[in-house]
Formats: C-alpha cells, structure tokens, sequence
C-alpha cells in the first residue's frame, strides 16, 4: 500500500513537471511589446520607438531616452 502510494506521488510530480503548473497561464504573445527597441548613443539606455527622442543628422535616425541626452550628443557633435 505504501509503495502504491509513493508512486503516485512521483508519477504525480512528474506529471507537473511536463505539464507545468496548475492554474499557470501562459502569457499572451499578443500583449507583448512588439516595439523594437534602441540603444541610447550617450547614455546606453534601451528604449523603444515610442517612447524615445528621435533625432536625425545626415538622414540618419537616433533614439534618445531623453531630451537631455539629444542635446548632450549635439554638444558632442559640435566639439
């Protein structure tokens, strides 16, 4: 009675380690961000299309996190 018991248990876990959780949900692939992101030039911050400072110089785009960091790499490029 005790070893049917014990693999019970196991087939069990091992059970839940297939499946996953009880009650886990998977989470949406539809509310994932699909922005790409951007890498700061000045300060190496990631942001993303929405929320960057976009500034341009010779038809070519960069995104800011900030307006700070926009105008730290205009200072930058008059030196």
């Amino acid at each position: 009675m005790a070893r049917l018991l014990v693999m019970i248990i196991v087939g069990y876990v091992l059970y839940l380690m297939f499946k996953g959780r009880p009650g886990a949900k998977e989470f949406p692939k539809d509310a994932m961000p699909d922005d790409e992101t951007f890498k700061d030039p000045v300060c190496g911050v990631y942001v993303t299309k929405d929320d960057a400072v976009i500034g341009t110089m010779d038809g070519e785009k960069f995104h800011f996190c900030s307006m700070a960091c926009l105008e730290k790499f205009r200072e930058q490029l008059e030196k």
